[in-house]
């Protein structure tokens, strides 16, 4: 069979890697995109892998981005964000990724998307899935997006230049409202585990947080050790499928199976010593708390940065089961929040505030990343996929 052709640029960002499409390269139709991008990622797979495509087998290195002339006024462009399934044939367009959105700035000035000169420039994207702005802040040199620095990022080898991302009015992202059932905490009645304490809160994505104490962790564990822990597995599926529900995501709990997005769930730890993922030490002086997440069901190697924002927030949120398990310095607000994760201690900042009215704003939120294009080409698409 002859296979399609597809201009594309292959992107490391952050801790993800992903495909990066121009609007224009892709059917009008957007009812043709998933089997363009499911042929493009190598999915379905049975096996878990995407060998067949440029996917590598990880909710993480299964992501793409389809970017384009900006559809509002306050923007320079429109960036629409699909995670990609690996086992099943599914295109997931409803959350954001912030890993992801660290390479939508440099994309839009190297393609010439937008003109910018030389020194700091400042690429506001609008992102299509939240409906919300980012503000990219990186260096060009030569009319490029510059890679070279000496920023390091926990889960990523080596340095580069340092990129900041503004999260303007993250919150409601996906539900509309930051507290989607109204409350700081709610009690889960979940099937088969019981009754959980956890806070629903919705900035840059839909996140579920639970204690790790409250599902039979200590918040050290490695991401193989709680895949391998098929009971725990289970219960935070469970937990997710039921907060979806509360959240208003989903009308049913078959429905919440189908939406293997949001919410993500994460739980949530006191400062303790732990080990990362290539072996370092962290104590628990240098984190405000403790964190692992899943993403698309899969224990997350480092920390989903949607999640990460949203954490941020709700750790400023007093009496949410984040705020309750942080630090006491970090309850009270000020400055970036450390959060451990497996692969290392990652910075949040959340500016949220109480209003007079009693109900709880964020205001923006942000991080630094890095960023580098990979490769930039034409891509073989299998004609049987589109």
């Amino acid at each position: 069979m002859l296979q399609t052709k597809l201009p594309a640029v292959f992107v490391r960002a952050g801790t993800s890697k992903g495909l990066l499409f121009h609007t224009r390269d892709l059917p009008a139709d957007r009812a043709h995109w998933d089997a363009l991008v499911l042929g493009a990622m190598g999915s379905p797979d049975p096996y878990g892998r995407q060998l067949d495509g440029m996917g590598g087998g990880l909710s993480s290195l299964s992501k793409v981005c389809v970017i384009g002339p900006p559809s509002r006024p306050d923007a320079d462009v429109d960036y629409t964000f699909g995670q990609v399934q690996i086992k099943t044939a599914q295109v997931d367009w409803q959350p954001l990724c912030g890993n992801m959105s660290a390479a939508i700035g440099p994309f839009a000035v190297d393609e010439g998307l937008i003109r910018v000169p030389d020194g700091p420039a400042a690429v506001r994207i609008h992102n299509t899935n939240t409906g919300k702005i980012i503000v990219a802040h990186f260096d060009v040199r030569g009319g490029v997006a510059e890679v070279d620095g000496d920023l390091e990022i926990p889960g990523v080898a080596g340095t580069g230049s340092p990129l900041r991302l503004d999260f303007l009015d993250p919150g409601g992202a996906s539900t509309g409202h930051l507290l989607p059932t109204g409350n700081v905490v709610d009690v889960l009645q979940v099937p088969g585990v019981g009754a959980i304490e956890a806070s629903l809160v919705d900035a840059s994505n839909a996140c579920v947080f639970v204690r790790a104490a409250d599902v039979g962790l200590k918040g050290t564990e490695s991401p193989t050790q709680m895949e391998e822990d098929s009971a725990l597995m289970q219960r935070l599926a469970a937990i997710r499928i039921e907060a979806s529900q509360r959240m208003g995501l989903a009308a049913d709990a078959e429905e919440a199976v189908r939406r293997t997005a949001v919410p993500f769930i994460a739980v949530v730890a006191p400062p303790t010593d732990s080990v990362t993922l290539s072996g370092d030490a962290v104590v628990a002086g240098s984190v405000d708390l403790l964190a692992r997440a899943l993403s698309n069901g899969q224990p997350h190697r480092a920390l989903p940065l949607g999640v990460s924002m949203c954490m941020a927030t709700a750790a400023r949120i007093g009496g949410s089961v984040v705020n309750q398990v942080c630090a006491v310095a970090a309850r009270e607000g000020g400055g970036p929040l450390r959060i451990g994760m497996p692969s290392g201690v990652l910075q949040v900042a959340a500016d949220v505030k109480r209003r007079e009215d009693g109900h709880w704003h964020v205001e923006s939120g942000g991080f630094y990343r890095t960023q580098r294009r990979l490769f930039e080409g034409t891509l073989l698409v299998r004609a049987t996929a589109s």
